[in-house]
């Protein structure tokens, strides 16, 4: 019988340091988007952004070309992420 209980308290043992390395997740609703998703449409976002940024300085620079004024300053260079 002592077997027995050496080989339980060892599981038992094992699958508490298991429990914590290894912790679950909170749960997340079904409707909620994954980790993934979340990461695409954050990209998404960013390139509207910096695509609306683009245009607005071509504007700039092309209502400036057309009244015969300088533009300001030297174009600017567009921040990246790595």
């Amino acid at each position: 019988m002592g077997i027995a209980e050496a080989v339980e308290r060892q599981t038992a043992a094992m699958q508490e340091l298991s429990r914590r390395a290894f912790t679950e997740p909170d749960v997340v609703a079904d409707d909620a988007p994954a980790p993934v998703e979340q990461a695409r449409a954050q990209r998404r976002r960013q390139a509207a952004a910096t695509e609306a940024a683009v245009l607005r300085r071509a504007r700039q620079e092309r209502a400036a070309r057309e009244a015969g004024t300088p533009t300001i300053g030297p174009p600017r260079a567009l921040r990246t992420m790595a």
